[in-house]
């Protein structure tokens, strides 16, 4: 084994303290290209998935439903001036948990259930090594609203991160550490891969899991590195 090391991030709620797929609703409103009750109806979506009312997919068909109204060439456009905006709403504490990491000569890489269009700023942002996201699905100019395959979400986020590695030449005993944070219950496969599973403000769920387990708890991300 070598003495290489692999850090995994999840985005929302974890590197962020919101939602990414509202933040980019909440831009494209703010430019005045969607109706002003677009952000509260995702939101009541997201309490209907919360409730177990609508499938994971569904609700990012959701999120995902804007980028099929607009030519991708203004959405690239867009999606500039929204990455610009980001300094201010990344946590300095997210950067310097990534930094900390990076000086420890580990692989950064945020696994995220946001679709790759969204993320992408997210991930320069934080300025990651790599980032495994869902991939939303383009038709000529424009994107058709669907993903391509598995959303990057529960086990898939294992199957992913695997996948990339063995890209690379790569695989889980190349790495004398590995370490994954997440929030959600939903990323419990990913967790139990990881030598270090670090809950970082957990869902009710993923806490009890987390205490039965040992692992690390956070309240808020400056604490984390």
């Amino acid at each position: 084994m070598s003495e290489r090391r692999l850090a995994l991030f999840d985005l929302d709620l974890t590197l962020i303290p919101y939602d990414s797929g509202m933040a980019w609703l909440r831009f494209l409103i703010g430019r005045g290209l969607l109706e002003r009750d677009a952000a509260e109806l995702y939101l009541e979506r997201c309490r209907e998935y919360v409730r177990g009312a609508l499938s994971v997919r569904e609700l990012h068909r959701v999120a995902m439903a804007p980028l099929a109204r607009f030519p991708r060439e203004q959405l690239d456009a867009l999606r500039q001036d929204f990455a610009a905006g980001l300094a201010d709403e990344i946590p300095a504490g997210a950067r310097a948990l990534v930094a900390s990491h990076r000086a420890k000569g580990a692989l950064c890489v945020l696994v995220t259930t946001t679709n790759d269009f969204v993320a992408a700023p997210f991930a320069a942002a934080l300025d990651v090594d790599q980032l495994l996201s869902s991939r939303a699905e383009v038709s000529g100019d424009r994107f058709t609203g669907e993903i391509v395959g598995e959303l990057c979400h529960g086990a898939t986020k294992v199957a992913r991160v695997e996948a990339w590695l063995a890209e690379q030449g790569l695989g889980w005993d190349r790495f004398a550490h590995t370490t994954f944070y997440s929030d959600s219950i939903s990323d419990l496969p990913l967790l139990s891969r990881v030598v270090e599973a670090v809950a970082v403000r957990p869902d009710p769920a993923l806490r009890n899991e987390a205490q039965i387990r040992g692992w690390r708890i956070v309240e808020d991300i400056d604490d984390a590195s």
